[in-house]
């Protein structure tokens, strides 16, 4: 074989390669224990997905998870344009098999008609967390709350708005599509956790390198921040060296 052919064999192989790493579908068990974790809470587990675009979610994923989610968030990027209303609708009726849905506004989630997703969201019983709050709370009365933020590309973030809703007491979560907003965030603000996806991990790494950085978690002196790989891809269905990813995040008191 010559070296044209072995050179053209490569690039199928990476190509082949790069499609299964981009459809592959993977929930990465998060255990992140915190000592001020209201104990009368127990285990709360959350099942985070974002960056979901074009994808049809796989019932593998549903059935990863069934029985172990206490609840899911949607980090943004639900949907983007050229995408059939009826598989997004698909999707969110598959999650909500796992429970209670929550979602925040994603960039491409404005590419459609959003006034027609947000209708699509209610109607199926979503709770759309922009620039607001939820707050759950034990028989004791210990409180977990949950923020949500919308999207900062579009300049509609308003955290200030969220922090209001979320009054003064509980272990807050906070969760936003664009990773970014951590630098909106202050210790003062007392947000443990922050749930983020948009970057998709760098998508494709050539040599090692992308604009951005694999997923991962980092422990910030004002919150430990989550950024997910995501679910889908954009542009183009590949992916190298970031890994389509989902989160099953059990959160407790260390």
């Amino acid at each position: 074989m010559g070296l044209f052919w072995i050179l053209i064999t490569i690039i199928i192989g990476l190509i082949i390669y790069m499609i299964k790493e981009a459809f592959t579908n993977r929930v990465i068990i998060n255990e992140l224990p915190f000592k001020d974790f209201p104990e009368t809470l127990g285990e709360v587990s959350i099942f985070f997905i974002s960056d979901i675009h074009r994808r049809a979610i796989s019932r593998k994923i549903i059935e990863k998870v069934k029985g172990k989610a206490d609840m899911v968030i949607i980090g943004g990027d639900l949907t983007e344009k050229g995408v059939p209303f009826d598989r997004t609708k698909e999707n969110i009726i598959l999650l909500k098999e796992l429970g209670p849905v929550y979602f925040v506004w994603g960039n491409n989630d404005y590419e459609i008609d959003y006034h027609e997703l947000d209708a699509l969201l209610l109607s199926l019983g979503v709770k759309i967390l922009d620039n607001t709050a939820v707050t759950f709370e034990s028989r004791e009365g210990e409180k977990l709350v949950l923020l949500g933020v919308d999207d900062m590309n579009e300049k509609r973030d308003r955290l200030d708005y969220a922090i209001s809703d979320a009054g003064q007491d509980g272990f807050r979560i906070l969760a936003a599509h664009n990773p970014r907003i951590s630098t909106k965030i202050k210790e003062s603000h007392n947000i443990r956790l922050t749930l983020t996806g948009h970057t998709h991990g760098g998508q494709i790494h050539i040599l090692g390198y992308s604009p951005y950085e694999k997923g991962k978690i980092k422990r910030l002196p004002q919150t430990t921040l989550l950024i997910s790989n995501g679910y889908g891809t954009t542009a183009i269905p590949m992916r190298l060296g970031a890994r389509a990813e989902t989160h099953l995040i059990i959160l407790r008191k260390s």
